[in-house]
């Protein structure tokens, strides 16, 4: 989840102003670029408990030493809750310390992976010291709600009060998920329309092919991706599959209607979070609100609230894929993988097009609601997801052949797409395979994943 936007809090003028504002992200294809995000879970070696923020051990600390890499600390009310580099990326932490990097603006996956290498090496060399380890999956697998320690920010208080009120599970989506996800350009308005409907046809092949959220406190919860599931039971009003970007005249105005409507959360003044919750952004812009007297909102207070939206895909000024659990190294690397390969090549985003066209509204939702539990194996048109994702993965792989970015080695970028080709092939996801361990060398003891799968 996002810290405070650098947006210039200049007043916005109208709704037109907003809808520009997204249109400016559009980009030429020489300019594309590529961001990726990656969530992961701290656990102190001696007790596998997640760090808390204070101590010698905790994530404050963490964070302090990651300095010597050359991060800027950023503080709220005294305490570094983030780190900043010249070069865009971040690191910031969710409400209950998964620790995330969100990564530079990157021309190819090959840069993408050195990123996430040498990120995931700064981070094991400062934990090291505090004896802390590291763990992707998508769901906390151990540790009960009430286990997970609360990172103190401003814009957590007030979401930890809100989200009981929405959702049964919301708290549970901020404390005990880890997710990847690849932040992708435009380069016009049809373009973006097309890549949106794309993305949130076929998200969940992504979440079935990252399936790796099978335990719930030391013990399987009876689904794949546990993560993907609790979206669902998050915050109807800003979480979903969007059926009205597959609707004629979808586009930037229909976007910025639907945020408008949105509740609220915050807006961040003076260094503090103002609690806004349930409160319309769109009455904020036409008279004002009795918590911000005289007041009207700013592109910054819009920036921040776009971040507050949730759907299985999201537009900013890049289009955003946030359908997958978090893992290891190598899937880190395939998730941009995938995604470029299919929106990035021309041929590859008319295949997938192709693919997914005619499907029916239910049937996306059924794709959405069925993948959670039963992943690559979940019924559709008389075969299975496993079919639409190896469709995926040839049209992909097509078109990350097409962009030619080789490695030193000479290696196109559709390397990183091996272990989600053997996934399909063996019609087996990364939580069936943690599930069979635990039921044989694991003997029902959920403790060896932290040894097994940390970085």
């Amino acid at each position: 989840m996002s810290s405070p936007s650098n947006v210039a809090e200049s007043p916005i003028a109208d709704r037109r102003e907003l809808i520009e504002y997204i249109a400016a992200g559009e980009r030429a294809r020489d300019d594309w670029r590529i961001g990726t995000e990656h969530e992961k879970f701290g656990f102190r070696f001696d007790d596998l408990r997640p760090p808390e923020f204070d101590g010698e051990r905790g994530i404050e600390a963490l964070l302090k030493g990651l300095v010597r890499f050359g991060w800027d600390p950023v503080e709220e009310n005294g305490r570094v809750i983030a780190l900043t580099r010249g070069d865009g990326a971040s690191v910031t932490l969710e409400p209950a310390g998964q620790f995330e990097l969100s990564g530079a603006q990157l021309r190819s996956i090959h840069e993408t992976c050195r990123e996430v290498g040498s990120h995931l090496l700064e981070v094991k060399t400062v934990a090291d010291d505090l004896r802390l380890g590291f763990l992707g999956m998508g769901f906390q697998p151990k540790w009960s709600r009430a286990d997970m320690p609360w990172m103190p920010k401003g814009r957590y208080r007030i979401m930890r009060a809100y989200m009981p009120k929405v959702g049964k599970l919301g708290l549970d989506m901020m404390t005990r998920t880890c997710t990847v996800q690849v932040n992708l350009d435009f380069s016009s308005e049809a373009d973006m329309v097309r890549k949106f409907r794309v993305s949130l046809a076929l998200q969940p092949v992504a979440t079935a092919l990252f399936a790796d959220s099978p335990f719930t406190e030391g013990k399987p919860n009876g689904f794949l991706s546990y993560r993907s599931h609790i979206w669902t039971d998050t915050d109807p009003d800003r979480t979903g599959m969007l059926d009205f970007v597959f609707e004629d005249g979808f586009g930037y105005e229909r976007y910025v209607d639907y945020i408008l409507d949105v509740p609220m959360y915050f807006a961040y003044r003076n260094g503090d979070y103002v609690d806004l919750s349930g409160q319309s952004f769109r009455r904020f812009m036409d008279r004002g609100l009795d918590a911000l007297p005289g007041e009207r909102p700013t592109l910054r207070d819009w920036t921040d609230h776009m971040t507050t939206a949730f759907p299985e895909v999201r537009l900013k000024r890049f289009l955003e894929m946030r359908g997958a659990d978090g893992g290891p190294w190598n899937r880190l690397c395939a998730l941009p993988a995938f995604w470029v390969g299919l929106l990035y090549d021309d041929a590859s985003l008319d295949a997938a097009w192709d693919l997914v066209k005619d499907f029916s509204m239910e049937e996306r939702h059924a794709l959405r609601d069925g993948v959670p539990r039963h992943a690559l194996k979940l019924p559709f048109r008389g075969g299975t997801v496993r079919d639409l994702a190896q469709r995926a993965l040839e049209i992909s792989a097509a078109g990350l052949q097409r962009r030619a970015r080789v490695n030193a080695n000479g290696a196109d970028e559709r390397i990183f797409l091996t272990p989600l080709m053997e996934f399909a092939d063996a019609n087996e996801t990364p939580a069936e395979r943690k599930l069979s361990l635990f039921h044989g060398d694991w003997n029902g003891n959920i403790d060896p994943v932290f040894q097994e799968f940390a970085y």
